[in-house]
């Protein structure tokens, strides 16, 4: 799917933020999800990881639910977009400090711990040019 053709279409008045940082901060969301659930996955089957598969769906939810709102921008607040995008990051450095303690012995926390790291960057970026609204 063409993410950007899609934004391309939305006026700046309904996104008022960088459309590439926009979807830069998505894919990385996305990726973030996906690592994250991955290592959940591999976590619960694993003893004593429970505390960092929970982690681990807890930021994949974060990022999911993060990323659908940038995709709709007729419930777009610029202020709320702002908290969650920073909830976010504060999720993602949770769950990478969790994943990095077991990066040695599970591949799986090594690969989730870069994409938070991944998305945090991607998500300061574009917070970077957000102005909080009056």
């Amino acid at each position: 799917m063409d993410t950007m053709a899609m934004m391309k279409g939305m006026s700046k008045a309904e996104m008022p933020m960088d459309m590439n940082l926009m979807q830069d901060c998505m894919m990385a969301m996305n990726a973030c999800s996906m690592a994250a659930t991955m290592c959940a996955g591999q976590d619960i089957a694993m003893e004593g990881m429970g505390r960092c598969a929970g982690m681990c769906m807890n930021m994949a939810d974060m990022a999911d639910t993060c990323m659908r709102m940038m995709m709709r921008p007729a419930g777009f607040d610029m202020n709320g977009m702002m908290a969650m995008m920073q909830a976010c990051m504060a999720m993602g450095a949770a769950c990478k400090a969790e994943c990095e303690m077991h990066a040695e012995m599970a591949e799986c926390c090594r690969y989730c711990a870069m994409a938070c790291d991944d998305m945090m960057s991607k998500c300061e970026a574009l917070l970077a040019t957000m102005v909080p609204a009056d």
